[in-house]
């Protein structure tokens, strides 16, 4: 589904990305860890498209097309989704008023009638119920007053409206306590676990993937997968630290 081959990119001058290849098939869901500064959110903006980042070499396939053929949005459409490590505000937006207008939007891209209020709502509703936040919660404006978990918990809510094909979550799991971490991966589950969608899950830590259990777990170091092996990978660099681990490599 996600085919990435020799990819490096730069942003500002300096080259982050240096050769980087992974793919990711329909039904897996596959953790990629690593240092800090190893260009793991470097990767997930890269595919999102942020604005900033320039691509100079490589290539990545989405479903079988050119993904730096298509502007941020027509990946959108196209089904991709890109979880957010800050989550950002926007004051003055409810975000019911956004989530509907970015599933409008989606769906006429992809050739689709728009939901009514009606139809909106109650989805919002049923995706909300999975993350256990209140529908009051999305009447306000967009993130402005969430805490950390709540934010997060918002953009989970974001995905399961938007049903995207593939998600790139980079650090979902940064600012949760115990309890709202249990919630958002056991969302992420209920929205993304399928044989017809796939996940990139960027994560420093095992206890997401004590939740979210991973098909493979790839090793990012220097801009480049290092390694790549099953769930107990993960549990080798909590137990060693990444040092240890690379140098295995």
């Amino acid at each position: 589904m996600l085919k990435i081959e020799n990819l490096h990119a730069e942003i500002g001058g300096t080259e982050i990305l240096k050769g980087l290849s992974l793919e990711v098939p329909a039904g897996e869901i596959h953790a990629i860890m690593g240092p800090n500064g190893a260009g793991k959110s470097t990767l997930a903006h890269v595919l999102g498209g942020k604005p900033g980042y320039e691509v100079t070499g490589g290539s990545v396939s989405f479903k079988g097309d050119d993904l730096f053929a298509l502007d941020p949005h027509e990946r959108a459409g196209s089904g991709l989704f890109l979880g957010f490590q800050y989550p950002v505000e926007i004051p003055g937006v409810s975000n019911v008023q956004f989530l509907r207008e970015a599933l409008n939007a989606q769906r006429k891209y992809r050739g689709q009638d728009p939901l009514t209020g009606g139809e909106f709502l109650k989805l919002a509703k049923e995706k909300a119920g999975l993350l256990k936040l209140d529908m009051e919660m999305l009447k306000r404006q967009v993130n402005v007053g969430f805490s950390g978990g709540e934010k997060k918990r918002a953009e989970m809510v974001q995905m399961g409206i938007l049903d995207p094909a593939f998600a790139v979550l980079d650090e979902t799991d940064s600012g949760l306590d115990i309890d709202a971490l249990r919630v958002v991966g056991e969302g992420i589950n209920a929205i993304m676990r399928s044989p017809e969608k796939g996940v990139l899950l960027i994560t420093h830590y095992q206890r997401l993937l004590d939740v979210v259990k991973p098909d493979r777990v790839s090793v990012l170091a220097d801009g480049r997968i290092v390694q790549t092996g099953g769930p107990e990978l993960a549990m080798r660099l909590e137990a060693e630290g990444y040092d240890a681990v690379m140098a295995d490599a």
